[in-house]
């Protein structure tokens, strides 16, 4: 048993590893044409570099929770830390595309132990309801936080130091990990976790990889034949892996779970309004920078409120829960993200500023609101020995929702943008507004300037379309997460309920 004192000093610890991935998340996109000078690499080897992290991420998400579960959550937390961290350090010294690709997809494995068991070492540490969703809370405020800082610093330092240094600035914080985790925090695990399935390993594997894979290729290449076998191949072994753990007495992965509608419901409520965020992610800074005309560093400090509100949302959720019901809050949320898609509706060419602020802090806000609230049910409804499990679960969740959000969205903002063009317009221009801005530079000054008014006109027209369609799934998810949050809670039918060994 954790002491109350304790159990605060515990989540600071935890929360260390949350804000690095999330400014992870953000940081790489500034340093990416710095490193393309430098190592020279192929489109394709630019496009692993990005994207390698998030396919091995997702891959191993269900297999590291339930791996914690087996032998402890504060241990494979540790020793995922340790990889992180030199993962970095062999990130920020490549040499070469491919030992850089190396690196990132070490990242992932690292950063896949670290999420899940972030999320069930609070559900086992805070087992009162208050202090739970409070500890989520500031779990989730530090997630929007990193998200914010991510650019501010990445900028920084790419004006001081050389790209590599985005990669180093997780060694410290990994440091202080590995130096407190031990002193702060207990570790927790199933007592009983039965054979390991290492059939039932692979075939998770087998089916996170393919479907991530598949979703990316769709986002840049369209649904190309390697993209659509992809994703078929992944749904089969998903089939498969589904079926063995039926089968199992001892399942790998407790489908029981999903027979608690609370459980069930959050899941798929994150994973549309990561979904819909994500989309206008993908949107927004192309706006801002290619539309607009800001630069990297000052569209980042713009988007700065959307960040705060995400904050001030998250530790809002834990105070008005013990007022409001919890499916009220939620479907509220994403509401008010849905306001924010419609207000961008109203942006122009030549002016918008203010309303891509008010649009993103009323999603930033609004979804952050909801998603602490689910996360929270999540890993409540699940039976506190299955904690690994249900985060690793809910974090699938997110992933699948950010490879579609940018896939979908992002192809269909492409499409409208595309079919908003001359047909004599060049080809790179035709291809994304990046290429347009870049085609015009070279083009004499007159027609550069009508290619560039005609490029972004029909650029703000895609971001409408995308940004009705991004409305519609937030309200239909908040009458989803009514419905199915709101109805009596049912037990969820684990296979082993028993409460988990726990040593300081």
């Amino acid at each position: 048993m954790v002491r109350r004192g304790g159990q605060w000093w515990a989540l600071a610890v935890l929360v260390l590893p949350v804000l690095l991935i999330s400014v992870d998340t953000t940081v790489l996109g500034f340093a990416l044409p710095y490193l393309s000078e430098d190592l020279a690499p192929t489109g394709a080897e630019q496009l692993w570099i990005v994207d390698v992290y998030s396919f091995v991420l997702a891959g191993l998400l269900v297999f590291m929770g339930t791996l914690g579960d087996r032998i402890g959550r504060r241990r494979l937390l540790l020793i995922g830390g340790a990889a992180f961290g030199a993962a970095s350090v062999l990130a920020a010294f490549a040499t070469s595309p491919l030992m850089l690709i190396v690196a990132r997809a070490l990242l992932g494995v690292g950063g896949a132990t670290l999420m899940p068991s972030t999320l069930s070492l609070i559900r086992s540490i805070f087992t009162e309801d208050r202090t739970r969703r409070t500890a989520v809370a500031i779990w989730s405020a530090a997630f929007s936080g990193g998200m914010a800082v991510g650019p501010v610093v990445g900028g920084w330092l790419l004006e001081h130091f050389w790209w590599g240094s985005v990669f180093l600035i997780n060694v410290p914080v990994m440091v202080l990990l590995l130096v407190a985790g031990p002193l702060l925090l207990p570790e927790f695990r199933d007592p009983n976790p039965g054979r390991f399935d290492p059939w039932s390993a692979l075939l998770s594997l087998g089916t996170m990889l393919p479907v991530v894979y598949g979703v990316k290729i769709a986002a840049t290449e369209g649904l190309t034949w390697p993209a659509g076998f992809a994703m078929i191949a992944g749904l089969a072994l998903g089939t498969a892996f589904v079926r063995r753990q039926r089968r199992l007495d001892q399942p790998m992965l407790d489908l029981g779970l999903f027979a608690n509608r609370k459980f069930a419901g959050s899941v798929i409520t994150n994973l549309l309004g990561v979904f819909a965020l994500v989309g206008l992610l993908f949107l927004l800074p192309q706006y801002l920078q290619l539309v607009l005309g800001l630069t990297p560093l000052v569209a980042a400090l713009w988007m700065l409120p959307a960040t705060v509100a995400g904050v001030v949302g998250a530790l809002a959720a834990a105070w008005l829960a013990r007022r409001v019901r919890v499916p009220v809050l939620v479907s509220l949320g994403l509401l008010l993200g849905a306001a924010g898609f419609l207000v961008l509706t109203t942006i122009g060419a030549e002016a918008g500023l203010a309303a891509v602020v008010v649009a993103f802090v009323l999603v930033g806000g609004g979804v952050a609101l909801s998603e602490t609230l689910t996360n929270d049910l999540v890993i409540s409804a699940a039976p506190v020995n299955r904690a690994g499990a249900a985060s690793a679960i809910s974090e699938t969740g997110y992933e699948l929702g950010g490879a579609l959000g940018t896939a979908l969205l992002g192809s269909l903002a492409t499409a409208v943008y595309q079919s908003g063009l001359p047909a004599t317009t060049p080809a790179a221009a035709h291809d994304t507004l990046g290429g347009a801005v870049a085609t015009a530079h070279g083009m004499p000054a007159a027609e550069g300037a009508e290619l560039l008014s005609t490029a972004r006109e029909s650029f703000v027209t895609a971001l409408h379309t995308s940004a009705w369609v991004g409305a519609a799934i937030l309200v239909y998810t908040a009458l989803q997460a009514y419905f199915l949050l709101g109805r009596r809670r049912n037990r969820p039918q684990a296979t082993r309920p028993e409460e988990p060994a726990m040593s300081s």
